[in-house]
């Protein structure tokens, strides 16, 4: 029952931040759209920014869980993308609001999962210095976040699922490149 509640809270929340920004959402409009009274929304969320932290640290995780291991960087900013287009209008509702920082901070979670998972399967058997690791990873981790970003940033009008294709098109073997220069050195 506990988690049905918590469940119910975050998609009335959804719902409601798909209906209107989050300036325009309290905690009153939860609680009427849920059936809920305040002291039960308080018992499973401190605020409305600790919500919006657990419904997107959810998504961060579903998106790591679908994705154990990553063959393709491609494929997990796809997998991003499509989290965000699924819940466009919260997602930009969250983005455009003082609570962007939350979202942020879960992206680049995800970002980095991606990449240290993606890195760990692509090095194997490859002897690369450590420093040499910590940029590639800076780099691949930095090159996703501001892709996402850049997209958020023009609300999502862009067809961001071709970029994404074409620019793995464009990397193809750069990867390889630079595990060969780090060899070498």
């Amino acid at each position: 029952m506990a988690n049905f509640t918590k469940k119910a809270i975050e998609a009335s929340f959804i719902k409601l931040l798909t209906e209107r920004p989050l300036s325009q959402i309290t905690v009153k409009d939860i609680v009427t759209d849920c059936g809920i009274n305040r002291n039960t929304f308080y018992y499973y969320f401190e605020n409305i920014p600790k919500l919006i932290e657990t419904v997107v640290e959810e998504d961060a995780a579903a998106i790591i869980q679908t994705y154990p291991t990553v063959d393709n960087f491609g494929d997990c900013l796809q997998a991003v993308l499509d989290t965000a287009l699924s819940k466009k209008r919260a997602v930009l509702h969250i983005y455009h609001s003082v609570n962007r920082n939350i979202y942020e901070m879960y992206l680049w979670k995800v970002c980095d999962y991606a990449v240290e998972t993606y890195l760990s399967a692509v090095l194997k058997g490859h002897k690369i210095k450590e420093n040499d690791l910590n940029i590639m990873k800076n780099y691949y981790s930095s090159l996703g976040f501001g892709i996402v970003s850049n997209w958020l940033r023009n609300d999502m009008s862009d067809d961001i699922r071709s970029a994404v294709v074409r620019l793995m098109d464009i990397k193809k073997g750069m990867l390889k490149e630079m595990i060969d220069r780090c060899e070498e050195a």
